[in-house]
């Protein structure tokens, strides 16, 4: 048991140290946010689908209207998340360095 707590352990200190957080304790919070926001995604997709009016969810129209409705309400949703869970900084931070990378903007 003890050589499988330090794999954990490395893989969660990697995350720490490539995210630049400032403990564990922030680092599973931080997951938790990723984990919650996909879990609501799955959970409202069914009403979004039923909003667009998408019957046939299998379709590659359906599924680029359903992509291109979910990215917003998703990266919203990381920031309500990352407040709830007191990681608003680190995600609107998260949010910027994704919008940058999109619209194939560089740091200045």
């Amino acid at each position: 048991m003890e050589g499988m707590n330090d794999e954990k352990q490395s893989w969660l200190e990697r995350l720490q140290f490539k995210w630049g957080l400032k403990s564990i304790r922030q680092v599973i919070l931080v997951l938790a946010v990723f984990a919650c926001t996909g879990i609501t995604v799955v959970y409202i997709k069914a009403p979004i689908l039923n909003f667009l009016g998408i019957s046939n969810p299998d379709g590659l129209l359906s599924i680029s209207l359903y992509l291109l409705a979910v990215l917003p309400l998703y990266q919203i949703l990381l920031l309500a998340y990352g407040f709830v869970f007191g990681q608003f900084a680190f995600f609107w931070s998260y949010e910027k360095k994704f919008f940058n990378r999109l619209f194939g903007r560089k740091k200045s």
